[in-house]
């Protein structure tokens, strides 16, 4: 391999480091915007059902009403509180499965470069090198494997994640009305 296409290799690797840092600021800033748009939007709702509530509260007569009013004011902010963190662990995913994407599309293209800048190595190296150039092969295909390996960890993770924030939120929407009815019974 000459220097002049060495030079371009690494000019190209920095150029490929460079549009995949681009990426994923721009991925971050996107997922940023989303769970800052998620808060306002949860604490404006917050409010406004704080004032409702609130009105409601000033306008109870007896006590009893008072008590009978408990639940039915916990109930909404107990619904948009798993609302929020259902909307919460959403972006966190995707952003967490975009950047996952990318690495194994760059990752892909970094071993296709590696064993090709091998391969072209090999054709020129001495005579009885060959066990050498097996050997990085044999580490590519190892440190591959673990990545491979850690790659579908994380995706079922990921899936067992879902399904108990899906489980939690069932609960917790299904034992909030048998909490108020206990309530009321009492």
């Amino acid at each position: 391999m000459n220097a002049f296409a060495a030079r371009e290799q690494f000019a190209f690797a920095n150029q490929v480091s460079v549009e995949i840092l681009t990426t994923l600021a721009n991925k971050a800033f996107t997922q940023v915007e989303r769970l800052t748009e998620l808060n306002l939007n949860t604490a404006r709702s917050v409010l406004e059902d704080s004032v409702a509530a609130t009105k409601t509260v000033l306008a109870v007569k007896t006590p009893q009403d008072l008590l009978a009013l408990q639940g039915t004011l916990a109930q909404p902010m107990l619904d948009k509180a798993v609302v929020y963190g259902r909307g919460v662990y959403e972006i966190a995913t995707e952003g967490q499965q975009e950047i996952a994407q990318l690495f194994e599309v760059r990752v892909a293209e970094l071993n296709k470069t590696f064993t090709d800048a091998l391969d072209n190595a090999a054709k020129s190296a001495p005579a009885g090198s060959e066990a050498l150039f097996a050997a990085f092969k044999s580490a590519v295909d190892g440190a591959n494997n673990v990545f491979d390996g850690v790659s579908k960890a994380t995706k079922q993770a990921t899936e067992i994640a879902e399904a108990t924030v899906t489980a939690a939120s069932t609960a917790v929407k299904g034992a909030s009305p048998r909490a108020a009815a206990s309530r009321k019974s009492a």
